[in-house]
């Protein structure tokens, strides 16, 4: 057998404790760790000691911080190959692991199973229930509201979902928001929902959230404006508001008040984590650590965790510990509740690169964060800091997220920011604070240029935290870590720190296209073009504002601001010559022109606006512009325009000089669209044959690019047209189609499609002569 790492942790660890002449009983005493475990250790049948055990063996021998390096270095040898992925891809409103030792709460758990049985036995009578769990922080709320939808899960055929409302935070999560968030996660896809105004998102929610039966947990929210939009108005969802406050302005609902345990649910707590012979053992001590965490599960469980990893120390001298923390330290309050000290407890036995990774994570923006934050804020490598951070997690000071993902409860993060003003200082907290705002905002910038057509990767970085090898990997680390770079953009922003700003905006141009549901795209390209005028480069302003008049009327239709931010824009690029701007603002004003109802004007500022793409020779801004041209032409009556506008497309999809300049998907995109398109030019001039021998070779196509609505569309009028010509039969299979995509796409198009069924049944068909 080789010597692996385990083994010779074992030997070090032997010669480390003789070294100072301790027996292995003397060691356990001083380190808490049981002897046998240390015994185990040092013969090699232990080969995966975790940090916590680690750090607790070289407090008691000792060690300064080379030695207890070498000794981390030794135990993590000893154990399988981890490490943290490239980008973990985030299940949207996953529900965490749930807590393995949860006790208590039987009267709560209960009434709540009651609600949801409720609900199943009143199925089509009205609005599903909703329950409002509130209590202090620290409770238990989400614990609890994750518990029930464990306990329910085999009767939940479409699951649980749990979608973090940021209640507490400086900007909390918005109705609209979750309601993006929600339909994502059961299966809307993006450039579907960017089609749909507010009002109709909400619509597509109601309708999504009426056909599932499982549990919705909308936690931590602040308020009731931002919870009441979410509750669904028929169905069997269950909803669970978890929340400090009582949320009093909503009706209807079943409130349920977490107290603070009771001393024996905080005795079964302490027995489910610490070990029931320890506790029954000592029942006078674990009552005093109870009492001196107040009651408070979290503080409890962050005790217990503490008493956990140091088997060799009666609970008597934990209690005698706690009391002197809560002397020593001033107390964090929850109400009346004092809970600093078991926090402190647990703090100031934390090795000293663990107890300052727990300051520094403070200082991350948002409610859950990756490794390579962690990384970031201590200037540690990968292996090091997911080390640390499961020390913490070991100790109760973290919880685990989604993959790879990890959160710090809010009383913690106040205490952990406590100690980072006394012990590191401000100036300290200002650098640390600066790093990771600078790498996060790097990384989003390269996430964004992933998505630029020309974008090609530079070699990789094995000093890079994050590896980004595709668009989609990207994608998932721009959207995991939203709220974190996005806080960061926000705060250079605010610190005048233009250039990193401007280059933000500039590298969301693409991602914005592929991600137009997010709600944060006006803010981000009004900063970018403050940025760029603060910067002098008029250019680069007219880019931000093109970018800030699409985000004005393609995510909230603010039609008056995305034409002041066009004119704006159209007037720099004039003022500097920037015909790729100018031809990107004639662009713009074609879309707003057709919005208001003047297509042939819109269609002039597109046919001006494809002459300055190709003077540029930017073909990927050429072929988008020749589309919208084509259906501009349409709208206007302009037909052999239109065609023509087609076979330009058509040529130059076909051109070899453009072959490898155009993206895949751009060129299989363009295509389509302009078939589509195409179709309606026939469907309006009556010319059916031609209109379906425009669409049967795309029927099915459009599915795969998430383009539901228009694929319902393209199988309507395809039917429409089989209408026309007679063939009935075929007709009612493409309207069958649209039936199957019922939920991806509006209810409009569904009913058409029954409705067209329903009349070719009964042998009156009456197919539209009009078509959109």
């Amino acid at each position: 057998m080789g010597d692996t790492g385990g083994t010779r942790f074992g030997r070090l660890l032997r010669e480390l404790r003789q070294a100072r002449g301790l027996t292995i009983e003397e060691l356990a005493e001083v380190s808490g760790v049981s002897g046998r475990a240390i015994g185990d250790m040092e013969r090699g049948r232990s080969l995966r000691p975790q940090r916590g055990t680690v750090t607790a063996l070289a407090q008691g021998l000792g060690l300064d911080e080379a030695v207890h390096a070498e000794l981390l270095a030794l135990a993590r040898a000893g154990r399988p190959g981890s490490g943290p992925a490239a980008v973990a891809k985030v299940s949207p409103c996953a529900l965490p692991r749930g807590v393995r030792d949860f006790v208590g709460r039987e009267a709560e758990l209960a009434a709540l199973r009651d609600l949801a049985h409720r609900s199943a036995a009143e199925e089509g009578a009205g609005a599903p229930p909703v329950a409002v769990v509130f209590g202090a922080p620290g409770s238990g709320k989400t614990s609890l509201a994750v518990r029930l939808a464990e306990q329910l899960a085999p009767e939940l055929p479409d699951g649980a979902f749990l979608l973090d409302m940021q209640g507490l935070d400086e900007q909390p999560l918005s109705p609209q928001e979750a309601v993006l968030r929600l339909l994502a996660a059961w299966g809307a896809g993006d450039q579907d929902l960017v089609r749909l105004s507010a009002d109709e998102r909400l619509a597509r929610y109601q309708e999504a959230a009426a056909r599932l039966h499982g549990v919705l947990i909308l936690d931590n929210a602040g308020q009731e404006a931002q919870v009441r939009p979410l509750l669904p108005r028929s169905g069997r969802l269950l909803v669970v508001v978890t929340s400090r406050h009582t949320m009093a302005g909503l009706e209807g609902v079943q409130r349920v008040e977490l107290p603070t345990l009771d001393p024996q649910e905080s005795g079964s707590l302490l027995r489910a984590v610490v070990g029931a012979a320890r506790v029954d053992a000592e029942p006078d001590a674990a009552r005093t650590i109870a009492e001196l965490c107040g009651h408070l599960p979290l503080a409890v469980r962050v005790a217990a965790n503490w008493a956990a990893t140091r088997t060799n120390w009666s609970l008597q001298r934990l209690a005698t510990r706690l009391t002197d923390e809560d002397r020593r330290l001033d107390s964090l309050s929850a109400g009346d509740l004092r809970v600093n000290s078991a926090f402190s407890l647990s703090y100031s036995r934390l090795a000293p690169a663990t107890a300052r990774m727990f300051r520094l994570l403070s200082l991350i923006p948002g409610p859950d964060f990756s490794i390579p934050l962690a990384a970031v804020l201590a200037q540690v490598p990968l292996f090091d800091a997911e080390d640390l951070l499961e020390e913490l997690l070991e100790a109760g000071l973290l919880t685990t997220h989604r993959e790879d993902r990890y959160g710090l409860h809010d009383l913690l993060r106040l205490y952990a920011r406590a100690q980072l003003r006394q012990e590191d200082g401000e100036p300290q907290s200002a650098g640390s604070r600066a790093r990771l705002r600078t790498w996060l905002l790097d990384t989003a910038v390269l996430a964004g240029r992933w998505h630029e057509p020309d974008h090609r990767p530079a070699a990789r970085d094995g000093a890079r935290l994050v590896t980004l090898t595709s668009p989609e990997q990207a994608m998932g680390w721009l959207k995991a870590e939203r709220d974190n770079w996005l806080a960061a953009f926000r705060e250079a922003a605010r610190l005048g720190e233009h250039a990193q700003v401007d280059a933000v905006g500039g590298a969301m141009r693409q991602v914005s296209d592929s991600w137009v549901s997010a709600d944060h795209w006006i803010e981000v390209f009004t900063a970018a073009a403050r940025a760029a005028a603060a910067l002098g480069d008029p250019a680069r302003q007219a880019a931000h504002l093109n970018d800030l008049a699409w985000a004005y009327w393609v995510c909230e239709a603010r039609h008056e601001d995305a034409v002041a931010a066009t004119t704006s824009a159209l007037d720099l690029a004039r003022s500097c010559g920037d015909l790729a701007q100018q031809a990107r603002a004639h662009n713009r004003f074609c879309v707003l022109d057709a919005a208001a109802g003047e297509p042939s004007s819109a269609a002039d500022h597109c046919r001006r606006a494809m002459d300055l793409f190709m003077a540029v020779d930017d073909v990927n801004g050429y072929l988008p512009a020749c589309n919208m041209n084509l259906r501009l032409l349409e709208m206007a009556g302009r037909f052999e325009e239109a065609v023509e506008t087609h076979r330009e497309v058509l040529a130059v999809l076909a051109d070899p000089a453009y072959a490898g300049r155009i993206p895949e998907n751009m060129r299989t995109l363009t295509g389509l669209i302009a078939a589509y398109y195409l179709s309606l030019v026939h469907l309006n001039q009556g010319h059916w044959a031609e209109a379906v021998e425009t669409l049967r070779p795309v029927r099915g196509r459009f599915e795969p690019l998430g383009y539901h609505r228009v694929a319902a569309k393209a199988y309507l009028h395809l039917a429409d047209a089989l209408v026309h010509l007679g063939e009935h039969e075929a007709a009612a299979a493409e309207y069958g189609t649209v039936l199957t995509l019922a939920e991806q796409v509006p209810a409009e198009l569904v009913g058409l499609a029954r409705t067209a069924l329903a009349d070719l049944a009964a042998g009156t068909p009456a197919p539209p002569t009009s078509f959109s």
